[in-house]
């Protein structure tokens, strides 16, 4: 099995970095001739947290365990009273086991299904 590549986080005005964690030099959006420095990047929390959301369908081993997909930067998010929790812009899994989640459940349930929830 591949090894996930875990991403730089940055983001400037909405696009992600594809560079690899910890790389050096200037941020960059491949394919967009976009570069930025780390002063220049957006803050890391994503504009998505505070808004309304549900719980995402869950897989039969219960991922994404009662949490919802942000529709800004589709990450699997904690609600706090039928809102997305505060959380930073998520840019690629964590590890390989959250990579693993992740790509089962999105094949599973489509990109489109990003803001369904489990009442719907």
């Amino acid at each position: 099995m591949a090894t996930a590549t875990i991403w730089c986080r940055s983001r400037r005005a909405g696009a992600v970095c594809t560079r690899p964690a910890g790389h050096a030099g200037l941020h960059n959006r491949v394919g967009t001739g976009r570069m930025w420095s780390t002063a220049q990047a957006d803050g890391p929390r994503c504009a998505g947290s505070g808004m309304p959301g549900g719980a995402a369908p869950p897989l039969s081993d219960g991922f994404p365990h009662g949490r919802a997909v942000c529709p800004v930067c589709w990450d699997f998010v904690d609600l706090e009273d039928g809102t997305l929790a505060r959380h930073d812009a998520f840019t690629g899994p964590s590890d390989e086991q959250d990579a693993v989640a992740r790509a089962a459940w999105f094949n599973a349930h489509g990109w489109t299904d990003k803001t369904s929830t489990a009442s719907d």
